[in-house]
């Protein structure tokens, strides 16, 4: 039987779709690898996500008793959170709006099929 731990982070002050360019590159990975690659990337997402997938091998070591060589990344999503709206001054006294993104990032790790 396989089993799957999942973590998830909220609230991430990042677009979602900058995150999103670091998930596609660790998608289906191993999880071990994943985190190797993620400590080399220059990307600032790749720190937020860095840290979520660590939280999802903790999860299944101290939880499930899996071991972390045998673990992958089977779902990695990234959804948008909610935005905080301000705004910035334009010409011809009108107002130009600025959306600070944030975003939601899940991961599920499942164990290698026997």
């Amino acid at each position: 039987m396989a089993f799957e731990t999942k973590a998830v982070v909220r609230y991430v002050r990042m677009s979602p779709q900058k995150v999103r360019l670091v998930a596609d590159r660790v998608r289906g990975m191993m999880a071990v690898d994943a985190l190797t690659v993620l400590q080399h990337m220059p990307q600032a997402a790749a720190l937020p996500v860095y840290k979520v997938i660590k939280s999802a091998i903790a999860n299944a070591e101290e939880n499930i008793g899996l071991d972390r060589e045998d673990l992958y990344i089977s779902q990695l999503t990234v959804d948008g959170g909610p935005m905080m709206k301000r705004w910035r001054a334009g010409a011809r006294g009108r107002y130009k709006p600025i959306l600070k993104r944030s975003s939601h990032i899940t991961v599920v790790l499942s164990e290698v099929g026997e």
